[in-house]
Order: structure tokens, then C-alpha cells, then sequence
């Protein structure tokens, strides 16, 4: 596999809540700045019209990502769509469940215990979405995840936002650079966090740990991320019939490349 098992701040449980939480606000800053919900509403309408679901429920939401908007986008471009949103975290994020709740939006909901992406067959039914979340697997837990979803016989729809295309050698040459690069876009970004809390500002402007840890796991997760290939490898033979996958590029409206998706659903 062209996929390096690099390590990132946010997957270890020893990690502050403040400063878990300051990063993934920077990651939903970055969705919006891209506008992935555009994709996402897309990839998931196109979805419903090959499998029926009500429910989304979105493993590995953190702070909530940019779920949020593409319900919002989808209730715009479908009115009787009737779709709801359940956000689900293994580290559920205590201040990101008050925020959403605040919101009093009716079809959006964040479960509040632990939710562990490898263990499906306790997921609530509906579409399962891992968005910028399966790089964060290790190859064995991906196949798991995988296999399960099959087994399971339900939708799963995993986005990517980055695809790994950079040459390892490059990547390592400009890492320092590129590090740099983030940690100077954070302290840009972060004014644009909302709601933006005196934690967030300390720990980027006064003790900035936030920038770092954004900065490496911004480009760890490069690397992480799986190829084509390497989600071919992790498919291998597939004997269900009744069951199909897809690996394709996501596109926005005006036909631009926007990441990659992986999408595994059943089939009468």
C-alpha cells in the first residue's frame, strides 16, 4: 500500500478536550471554505435514488463537521425527502452536542455515547457516512469496516476530501514547509470558528497548540489516506452478489474534482 500508518494527535484519547475540539473547529472551517456539503448532498441524493434510507447516521462527526450544512443543502434541494441526521462520535464531543442542540434543528440529532465506527451492528439503521474519518483506520480495522457493512447489508458512503497523490519522497521534503503553511492558515482561520470560545483563542494565539496539532494532523491525514488501490486491496474478492462497491471522484456542480468517495450499498 502506498498508504503510510503516520499517527495523528486527535486519535489519541489522551488528548485535552479543548484542544481536540479546537482542531476539529478548524477542520469544519476548512469544509465550509470548500464547501464539501455541496459534494456531500449530491453524493447522498444520488445515493437515495439506488437504496432506500430516513436516516443518516454519520460515524466520526467530532464537532459535526460539515453534516450540518449538507442537511441543509439536502432539505433545500429535496423538500419531501424526510431525511434525519444522527451524529456519532467515539469521543462524543460535549460542547458540540450543547451547540447543535442550541440550533433546535429538527432533523439533526448527536448520539450521546461512545459510538465505535468497527462496530456497525450496534449503529442505528440508515446510510452510515464516514466523512474525512476512514483514513484514520488502520488497514485492518478499514477491511473490518468494510466487511461489515456488507455483512450488514446497508448503505455506507465514505468521503475523502484529499486524495494521496503526492510522491512520498516530495512529501517528506516539504513537510516543513507545509507545516508551516497550516499553522499560519489556522491562525487565519480560527477567527471564522463558530462559536469561537476563549479556549480557542488561548490555545491558538497565546499557547499555540491548536496550529500544531492542526498542522500535523493536516498532513499525517495526507498520507493516511487510502489510494484507489489501496481500497482495492482492502475489497480484495468480493463473493456477494447482492452487494456492489463504487470508488469514483467526487465532483462539484461545475464538474471540479472535490476528493473521492467510496460507496458500498445493496442491490435486488
Amino acid at each position: 500500500m502506498k498508504r503510510l500508518q503516520l499517527f495523528e494527535f486527535e486519535d489519541f484519547d489522551w488528548l485535552p478536550h479543548d484542544l481536540r475540539s479546537g482542531a476539529t473547529n478548524l477542520i469544519k472551517v476548512l469544509h465550509r471554505v470548500v464547501d464539501t456539503s455541496e459534494v456531500l448532498s449530491n453524493l447522498i441524493l444520488s445515493v437515495r435514488e439506488k437504496v432506500d434510507f430516513n436516516q443518516i447516521v454519520d460515524l466520526g462527526s467530532g464537532s459535526g463537521g460539515p453534516m450540518i450544512e449538507t442537511m441543509q443543502k439536502i432539505d433545500e434541494e429535496s423538500q419531501d425527502s424526510q431525511i434525519t441526521l444522527l451524529l456519532t462520535d467515539l469521543y462524543p464531543n460535549a460542547k458540540a452536542i450543547a451547540d447543535i442542540e442550541t440550533l433546535k434543528l429538527p432533523n439533526v440529532s448527536y448520539h450521546p455515547e461512545s459510538l465505535n465506527a468497527l462496530k456497525l451492528d450496534n449503529a442505528p439503521k440508515g446510510l452510515k457516512t464516514m466523512v474525512a474519518s476512514f483514513h484514520h483506520m488502520k488497514p485492518s480495522v478499514a477491511k473490518q469496516i468494510l466487511d461489515k457493512a456488507e455483512d450488514s447489508g446497508e448503505p455506507l458512503l465514505i468521503y475523502e476530501i484529499a486524495k494521496n497523490n503526492v510522491p512520498i519522497l516530495i512529501w517528506w521534503i516539504l513537510l516543513p514547509i507545509s507545516l508551516i503553511i497550516l499553522v499560519i492558515m489556522s491562525l487565519f482561520m480560527t477567527p471564522f470558528v463558530k462559536p469561537l470560545r476563549a479556549n480557542q483563542f488561548v490555545f491558538t494565539y497565546l499557547i499555540p497548540l491548536i496550529p500544531i496539532i492542526y498542522a500535523w494532523d493536516g498532513q499525517a491525514s495526507l498520507m493516511r489516506t487510502y489510494t484507489f488501490k489501496d481500497v482495492e486491496e482492502l475489497l480484495g474478492e468480493r463473493k456477494k452478489e447482492k452487494y456492489v462497491w463504487e470508488i469514483c471522484d467526487a465532483k462539484k456542480r461545475n464538474g471540479k474534482n472535490a476528493g473521492y468517495y467510496i460507496l458500498g450499498y445493496p442491490v435486488k
